[in-house]
């Protein structure tokens, strides 16, 4: 999926620090190369949000005339809400590899959702068709008007105000979202996403499994029900999600280590995976981050 955002031409403030410069950048393709693009600040979300929100982004641009820039994501599974130029939107998880490209000064104020968020606070019947992207009127007719001021906010270089404005729809979505089945579901996809973030190399569906007390049977249908995904595709893309950071930090290292260290057995295996995710074998991702860093030193 491929977004143009062509935004105000008021320069943002950039006062905040770059989330890029001071925490993981897990998805972010080539990080190095975004650092002098736009500002990214991520803001924790309210504790009464936590079940269904990761945390907040708040993304400011100001490129000069005629230039733009294109930032590749690789996708985590689950949903954003993002309030940008056209009102407030829900992105279900994509298809593939996310593309958005940036021109002129703007900002968007988006919203990670947990794994089963987004069906949760949509109030559907599945994860969310992938791809596919919906005006938010789960968050009820005043939405436009607060996306933008939650812009407004943002293009002043004050992100935690930017969330705030959106947190009361996001509160009032959020009491209508917690049915008792969604609650159970969230609390066991947060449950198994943790120990997937902690799972030494090696780990199949069926020692995930057990590790959480289920079966895989039980598992994959609760991650068709409510990710849109299988549990191996999660256990896969996290560590690609690891092999691309560590990557990005150090285009040095060694291949055949790496695979290893992320949780493959042989290295075939690992750059089919990597290619799938990213579109580039490791090998030329490490050139071109190697590039990019050589770039901004």
């Amino acid at each position: 999926m491929r977004q143009v955002f062509d935004g105000d031409r008021a320069a943002p403030q950039r006062a905040v620090t770059h989330a890029l410069d001071s925490g993981p950048t897990l998805g972010i393709v080539n990080p190095a190369r975004a650092r002098d693009r736009f500002m990214l600040a991520r803001v924790e979300p309210d504790p009464g949000l936590a079940d269904l929100v990761h945390w907040h982004w708040v993304i400011t641009w100001d490129l000069p005339p005629g230039t733009a820039f294109t930032q590749t994501v690789m996708p985590h599974p689950v949903g954003h809400v993002v309030a940008e130029e056209t009102g407030i939107l829900g992105y279900a998880m994509p298809a593939d590899l996310f593309e958005r490209t940036l021109a002129g000064s703007g900002a968007v104020v988006g919203t990670k959702l947990r794994p089963g968020g987004y069906r949760a606070l949509l109030g559907l019947t599945h994860p969310g068709e992938r791809g596919t992207v919906e005006p938010a009127d789960f968050l009820g007719p005043t939405a436009a008007r607060t996306g933008a001021e939650a812009r407004d906010q943002a293009m002043a270089g004050r992100p935690d105000d930017a969330v705030r404005t959106v947190t009361p729809l996001l509160d009032a979505a959020a009491e209508r979202a917690r049915t008792p089945r969604a609650t159970a579901a969230l609390a066991a996809l947060r449950e198994a996403f943790a120990v997937i973030a902690d799972a030494v190399p090696g780990t199949t569906v069926a020692t995930l499994a057990a590790r959480l007390g289920t079966t895989p049977r039980s598992l994959q249908r609760l991650f068709a029900d409510w990710v849109g995904v299988s549990p191996k595709w999660v256990l896969q893309r996290h560590r690609v999600h690891l092999a691309a950071e560590m990557l990005g930090r150090d285009p040095g290292l060694e291949l055949a280590g790496l695979a290893a260290a992320v949780g493959y057995y042989d290295q075939a295996h690992f750059t089919g995976d990597f290619v799938r995710a990213v579109g580039v074998a490791p090998g030329e991702y490490a050139r071109r981050c190697a590039a990019a860093l050589g770039a901004t030193d």
